[in-house]
């Protein structure tokens, strides 16, 4: 017998009203797990149309019908892992019709199921008792596709493979260009300047130099390493972000090799695999950040850099189960699903995590951090340095809000792909085009903080760790605007539960991406400013100095990027124009 499974959409009894009483339900209801369907499909064995039962209609179960005819609800089946997907009916003259008999048509190679399609016809009046007789019948069709090639009809090629697809990635690698040269010459021209300067001031008298104008980031390198504010949640979201950005990669590049879309639910059991399994990440860079930063509650820094992406899961969770139960909708989670959740949390999670947090302290002292846990290139001033005022676009909110234009730029068309198929239920299988963009991603990120941050410490304000991570996490703020507007005018949702649902999950996956993007902008900031303030940062000065050479006398007169103060407000509006170009090409898409 080939079985022919249901995945649960909506109230159970609905199936029955559907399927008939052939159907039965012999446990709990399992949420979105699949359960036969109990029509009789045998392999190779076609079946005429057959009367499968025949059902009164209660007023309660009309009202449900009628119900879910105007809400246009579906029911998605399963054959052979292969997805099937009916409507329940449809409004005609205003009148809810249901649809009574389905055509299973299955097409077969050899000893293999290689594609499946389901009919549905003979619509009736939903009424209170009216009599519905569900009939059903079976086609087997011999077919030369091979097995290997039966998913490719679930793959729209045309819509993952479109020329703006293509275009957006150039796009994004043309910017990664640009950020890189952009970054490049600061280090070439601004940080070259800036130490012939101070080297010239070295050899002043110390009067002439108290005398002398001083400006720029290196009169803060005594307050740069000053220990931000809030290091327990600091160093815990730091560690969420890299694991996040180690399990993205791995995921994507295991999807890439294993074809996971013609599993069903493969991606997400890879991504709970990959994320217990990569927990260590998360306790030894958390660990080793706090301790970096000179805490002292190692254990309090464990518990919530362990559990704090695990825990919105579980709030989220049991926010849309409350609703989902309210609603007698399909999407319960059952009793033991939980359970194995909260066992995998305890016993692989946490465990693991201390592993890493305990090699994240050692490698930190080994590789000289001091016993106080503080690890700086440059001494820190015992007195705070007064932080100057300054202009609108070198305050820490706008360069928050500035420092996450140029990343959602360079995953925006991306993210309307991604939207398609998960709320949309198109498969997605470009995870090549994915990889790349998580590379981009890395990239923009990392160089458009640099930038960012260097504009914070030039208007001399050393407050830089926290800036760094939301310049890099307001990416996540500009996804979130755009999943409201595709929630909007995407998709067709509405409903308490439905806009529930949708927010919810995107709220974490937002947050999930601003832990990601605020770890890599604080890590390359940290990484930059640390080359900048230690003794090898005149090394850089050297290597680069091999590349200016080969600029022209002219360029070196008239490209500068020692910008001055007047002048960086128009280096602020280059994220805004490329945020333009990107959605008017996007608009093309359409």
């Amino acid at each position: 017998m080939v079985m022919l499974r249901y995945s649960w959409l909506w109230r159970i009894f609905i199936f029955v009203i559907l399927f008939g009483s052939a159907f039965s339900d012999e446990h709990t209801h399992v949420g979105i797990e699949l359960d036969f369907s109990g029509l009789d499909i045998r392999f190779k064995q076609s079946v005429k149309k057959t009367e499968f039962c025949r059902r009164l209609l209660t007023e309660a179960e009309a009202s449900q019908l009628i119900s879910a005819i105007v809400e246009r609800y579906w029911y998605q089946m399963y054959l052979d892992e292969l997805s099937l997907v009916g409507v329940v009916g449809e409004m005609r003259d205003g009148k809810a019709m249901l649809w009574t008999h389905k055509k299973f048509e299955i097409l077969f190679n050899h000893n293999q199921i290689v594609g499946v399609s389901l009919g549905t016809s003979d619509p009736i009046e939903v009424a209170a008792g009216a009599e519905v007789i569900y009939t059903y019948e079976v086609t087997w069709i011999e077919s030369k596709l091979p097995f290997e090639n039966r998913y490719d009809y679930y793959l729209d090629a045309s819509f993952y493979q479109h020329r703006i697809h293509w275009f957006s990635i150039f796009n994004s690698f043309m910017m990664v260009i640009f950020l890189v040269v952009l970054v490049s010459m600061i280090l070439l021209r601004t940080l070259r300047k800036d130490y012939a300067r101070y080297n010239r001031e070295d050899s002043l008298e110390d009067l002439e130099r108290e005398l002398g104008d001083e400006y720029g980031w290196k009169q803060v390198h005594g307050d740069v390493f000053r220990c931000p504010a809030g290091i327990l949640y600091f160093s815990s979201l730091i560690g969420n972000g890299v694991h996040i950005t180690v399990v993205s990669l791995i995921v994507a590049l295991l999807a890439l090799i294993g074809k996971m879309y013609t599993e069903r639910g493969g991606v997400l059991s890879t991504i709970i695999f990959v994320y217990a399994l990569f927990s260590p990440v998360n306790g030894f860079i958390g660990g080793r950040t706090y301790l970096r930063l000179g805490g002292k509650n190692w254990i309090l820094q464990l518990f919530l850099g362990s559990l704090l992406m695990p825990t919105l899961v579980v709030i989220i969770a049991l926010g849309i189960n409350t609703l989902a139960l309210f609603y007698q909708t399909s999407r319960v989670l059952p009793f033991l699903t939980m359970l194995a959740v909260f066992a995998i949390i305890v016993f692989v999670i946490l465990p693991l995590n201390l592993v890493g947090t305990v090699l994240g302290r050692n490698v930190g002292r080994s590789i000289g951090t001091s016993a106080s846990g503080m690890a700086n290139p440059c001494r820190v001033n015992s007195v705070p340095r007064p932080i100057p005022a300054s202009k609108w676009f070198t305050k820490p909110l706008a360069i928050s809000f500035i420092g996450g234009v140029l990343p959602f730029g360079s995953i925006f068309i991306e993210m309307y792909f991604i939207f398609t198929s998960f709320w949309a239920y198109k498969v997605y299988y470009v995870y090549g085009f994915t990889l790349l963009v998580i590379f981009i991603l890395i990239v923009v990120t990392g160089c458009s903080t640099v930038v960012c941050t260097y504009f914070l410490l030039n208007a001399e304000d050393y407050r830089w760790q926290w800036i760094s991570f939301f310049s890099g996490a307001s990416t996540a703020v500009y996804v979130y605007i755009y999943s409201i507007y595709y929630f909007l005018f995407k998709t067709k949702m509405f409903g308490l539960f439905q806009t529930a649902f949708y927010f919810s999950y995107m709220a974490f996956f937002c947050f999930a991406l601003g832990c990601m993007c605020g770890a890599i902008g604080y890590l390359s900031a940290n990484r930059f400013f640390s080359a900048c303030n230690s003794g090898w940062a005149y090394e850089f000065h050297l290597f680069f100095s091999f590349f200016h050479k080969l600029i022209p006398d002219r360029c070196n007169r008239t490209a500068t990027l020692s910008f001055p103060q007047e002048k960086m407000e128009y280096l602020a509006l280059i994220p805004i124009i490329h945020a333009v170009f990107t959605v008017k090409v996007s608009s093309c898409q359409k």
